[in-house]
């Protein structure tokens, strides 16, 4: 498949007047490529679309209405090099495909592998307690320990300590932004924007230049939930709009959890009444991996190995060495020959052998792999191991050891204590 032509197709289809997402999802259900389904323009009112407006889709798109937005956005995007992911690239996130409005297409800086990371949503209020504070961070942190990505929405406050909890353990963390990637949005939060784009990932669906506005963040609370397997209300008032995101994800199906604050803090009444409508209560992020701990397996056991990771940088460090790390970008520049629907892009000028320990736990009824076996081996000749000792023992990168480990907790062939040390269960 052409990445050029696919990208400039996807743009023909977001900026075609009355497409909206629902029906490019139809659209991108029927054909294999963008590429196809614009080309195939004319066969569109007989596929079966669910529009009132597939009279006037069709004619924009045929008689190219979107190509001067959607030419601009690609020439805005190509010079400030950015990457981006459409809808039929096998980096494109496949939960968002089951949105009912997704995004045909993401703007993506950093590292676009946490896609396939098992994640949290973690949100609340720009203007928030200590406590609210405190809660996000810690929470954050012991997620991203566990190899759980953190997702937020580059907010001040709540989303603020979200990440930079998220970014301290393997997990990571990704925000999902309400503005363009080249927009300097929260300039407040310029340092973790940084950290983010260099160990983490930072994300949007709107073109190169789209300043933030008020309507665009409903919008972007869509992907956050959508991205995740479960959303976390860290501080939110009655009215907050982290409770549009708690909606979102219990209309997508995800579980919503709150953390509860002292009663009477007009802070906390959202989070208070997200309970009530059965959020569930949580405390840790131990509660929170309990309630999703079949949903953690699953999709772990779908995640293959992502390349190693590149040398941590220190937040703050100048600005060009993160942009250094966004990669692919569209590349066009000369406008394509006229047909009926061109949508050509403009073109550019072994086991280890060990002594058991009394008390081993016993396997035989567990399904383990021969990854989660080589921990398990570990595991029986000490009392217990801290999670840095298994990778200098077998040689792996954290986030592999992570993963194994997470899997057998989930197995229930390990016990994971306090400071991060691990110990096998016993019968």
């Amino acid at each position: 498949m052409d990445f050029q032509k696919e990208y400039f197709a996807c743009l023909a289809l977001k900026h075609t007047p009355y497409l909206s997402p629902r029906v490019w999802k139809q659209l991108l259900a029927h054909y294999p490529s963008a590429y196809d389904a614009v080309q195939s323009v004319g066969m569109w009112p007989s596929i079966g679309l669910e529009s009132r407006y597939i009279k006037r889709i069709v004619e924009g798109c045929r008689s190219e209405k979107w190509r001067a937005k959607g030419e601009a956005e690609y020439r805005a995007a190509r010079d400030a090099g950015m990457d981006v992911v459409t809808w039929f690239d096998p980096r494109f996130p496949s939960s968002l495909k089951d949105l009912e409005d997704p995004p045909c297409l993401l703007y993506v800086a950093g590292d676009v592998s946490l896609f396939n990371n098992p994640g949290v949503a973690v949100v609340g209020a720009r203007e928030c307690t200590a406590m609210g504070l405190e809660g996000a961070g810690r929470i954050s942190t012991q997620l991203s320990k566990s190899g759980i990505t953190v997702i937020s929405g580059l907010a001040l406050g709540i989303d603020r300590q979200a990440h930079l909890g998220g970014l301290r353990g393997v997990g990571s963390s990704m925000a999902v932004l309400g503005c363009g990637l080249d927009v300097d949005y929260p300039q407040d939060n310029r340092d973790v924007r940084m950290k983010l784009e260099a160990e983490g990932l930072v994300v949007t669906e709107y073109g190169p230049g789209e300043r933030p506005r008020p309507e665009h963040f409903p919008i972007r609370n869509r992907l956050i939930s959508g991205l995740a397997l479960g959303v976390l209300v860290a501080e939110a008032a009655y009215n907050s709009g982290s409770l549009i995101t708690a909606r979102l994800a219990g209309e997508q199906g995800r579980d919503v959890f709150a953390l509860p604050g002292p009663v009477g803090q007009p802070t906390f009444t959202g989070c208070h009444r997200l309970i009530k409508q059965g959020a569930a209560l949580v405390e840790s992020a131990e509660d929170i991996v309990e309630i999703l701990r079949y949903d953690f397996a699953r999709e772990l056991a779908n995640v293959s190995d992502p390349p190693p990771v590149k040398p941590e940088e220190e937040i703050g460090e100048d600005e060009s060495k993160v942009k250094q790390s966004r990669s692919g970008g569209a590349k066009a520049e000369k406008k394509p020959e006229s047909a009926e629907v061109s949508v050509d892009p403009p073109e550019k000028a072994g086991d280890k052998d060990s002594r058991k320990r009394p008390g081993a736990v016993e396997r035989e009824d567990i399904d383990l792999s021969g990854e989660e076996r080589e921990v398990m081996s570990i595991l029986d000749t000490a009392d217990k191991v801290h999670i840095d000792a298994f990778g200098r023992e077998l040689g792996w990168a954290s986030y592999k050891v992570s993963k194994v480990l997470i899997m057998l907790e989930m197995k229930g062939a390990i016990q994971q204590l306090p400071g991060m040390w691990y110990l096998a269960r016993e019968e």
